[in-house]
């Protein structure tokens, strides 16, 4: 990939930071009272896969809106940057986090345990280059958290036998949640873009938990 300058750092004004950081923080809030209940869910059904993925769900969750929600607090100086590449990275976390109660609750086998490499090899691939080329391919990005959310594509006939209906209608809402909010995203020159971005965020998780406490949990 060629070397490229960073783009021009576009900069929020201080209602959209403030609106930016108490979007994210509700989601932190959220997200640890989820992992909570996730824990719980799990440790009730003495099943050590469910426990171990269903804390790496929640966990990302926690990681993601906790990060987000102080970047977006801090005033612009060299901790803000550093927040702002673990904010983006934590991103990709979380999409592997959410694949991992999927792949090793529902599917585990070859397919589980092939996707979950490849899965978790990409997140790794994207906190690197968030590292590297903080503020640079915001476009290259944003294509690479669609792809890795989508891939599930190839295991959808798996899916289709090990996951129920319920929780598959819930997966597929939560990616359209994200997938529909890159749109603003990227639309910067919309006023509280980010924010409204946020609250996509947030509807894409809530869905995906539902479906991972729900229909991946211990059967009653």
């Amino acid at each position: 990939m060629p070397p490229e300058s960073p783009s021009p750092r576009h900069h929020y004004t201080r209602g959209e930071e403030i609106a930016n950081s108490v979007t994210h923080g509700v989601g932190a809030a959220l997200a640890v009272a989820g992992l909570v209940l996730l824990a719980v869910r799990a440790h009730a059904s003495g099943d050590p896969w469910r426990m171990v993925s269903f804390a790496v769900f929640g966990a990302t969750l926690v990681l993601l809106y906790t990060v987000s929600c102080l970047y977006h607090a801090m005033i612009p100086r060299g901790a803000k940057r550093v927040f702002r590449s673990l904010d983006h990275a934590a991103i990709y976390l979380l999409i592997a986090g959410t694949y991992t109660p999927f792949l090793l609750v529902s599917l585990r086998g070859g397919w589980g345990w092939s996707m979950f490499g490849v899965i978790w090899g990409l997140a790794v691939v994207g906190v690197v280059f968030k590292s590297i080329y903080a503020g640079r391919f915001r476009v290259v990005s944003t294509l690479l958290y669609i792809g890795m959310g989508w891939l599930a594509v190839i295991t959808l006939k798996p899916m289709l036998a090990t996951v129920p209906a319920g929780g598959l209608v819930w997966l597929l809402v939560g990616g359209l949640f994200y997938t529909g909010g890159t749109a603003f995203y990227l639309w910067k020159k919309l006023p509280y873009h980010h924010a409204i971005w946020h609250l996509f965020v947030l509807a894409g998780s809530a869905s995906h938990w539902i479906a991972v406490y729900s229909y991946l949990g211990p059967v009653n």
